[in-house]
């Protein structure tokens, strides 16, 4: 399976790059199965229901979010609506939406998705561990799922890094996600799992995570608010992790992180030999 994921949309920057260059990867590569973070996509703050049928449009099988997933007030009510749309696992009950999804895949196979929150240094909701635990006993790898993939949304390297070995060999794939930043140590896990501290984010990286310096940089100076957060609206680079997973078993046979457009070095999965 050809499995490739997108990590944080933000603002327009980022929906355009999205928007644009997806239906090309898909098409390019042969991707089985796609799953984009849109957590970010409304102007920074969470995600509309047409920004999210936009991605599906564009080719998402499966849209993943984070701690901005309602900061758009209406998602408490679209996403009960939106069975791709998949948010924190770890919300405390009674939560709207679901945290998990399991999604059929243009080869046959069926993939859950799962969505978790970490707790270090973010707000504190249930324990992620334990909440992955629970659902990858209840639909286990080569069991109640063909493959596996795991989005943990945290601040911590170590959480993110403490999770993957947790999860090694259980489930195909883990890409950390919320800090912007794309990091160099995606790579495939002793037990079969790939994974990546940080898939970076889709968006426009002369900035402060996405948004427009000014402000970002005002707040450390004074501590005083003087405006909102506004995305900048560069040129965007198009980030995350292609990752080839073994039909037979579930797990990964290697992993690439992408980098696409904008200021950042251009990275592709050379070894889909394309």
């Amino acid at each position: 399976m050809r499995f490739l994921f997108l990590g944080d949309v933000v603002g327009r920057a980022g929906r355009r790059a999205v928007l644009e260059t997806l239906p090309r990867l898909r098409e390019r590569y042969a991707l089985d199965f796609v799953v984009v973070n849109g957590e970010n996509a409304a102007g920074g703050f969470g995600i509309t229901e047409s920004i999210l049928e936009e991605l599906i449009d564009a080719g998402a099988d499966a849209v993943t979010l984070g701690n901005h997933a309602f900061d758009q007030k209406d998602a408490l009510v679209f996403i009960e609506r939106q069975p791709r749309l998949i948010r924190p696992l770890n919300f405390p009950k009674g939560t709207p939406g679901r945290g998990a999804g399991l999604f059929r895949a243009r080869n046959g196979a069926d993939v859950l998705v799962i969505n978790a929150l970490g707790r270090v240094f973010m707000t504190e909701l249930d324990c992620p561990f334990r909440a992955i635990d629970n659902e990858i006993t209840a639909c286990a790898l080569k069991v109640g799922a063909d493959a596996i993939f795991v989005d943990m949304h945290a601040e911590a390297t170590s959480e993110k890094q403490a999770l993957a070995a947790f999860v090694d060999g259980r489930v195909s794939a883990v890409a950390g996600t919320h800090t912007h930043s794309p990091t160099a140590d995606e790579r495939v896990l002793s037990g079969g799992t790939a994974f990546m501290s940080d898939a970076g984010m889709c968006g426009d990286y002369n900035s402060v995570l996405g948004m427009v310096a000014d402000e970002p940089v005002n707040r450390f100076l004074t501590r005083i608010p003087r405006e909102r957060f506004e995305p900048a609206n560069g040129p965007a680079t198009v980030c995350g992790m292609a990752v080839e997973i073994d039909d037979k078993t579930g797990l990964a046979l290697w992993t690439k992180g992408i980098r696409l457009g904008g200021v950042l070095g251009a990275q592709e999965p050379e070894r889909w030999g394309l």
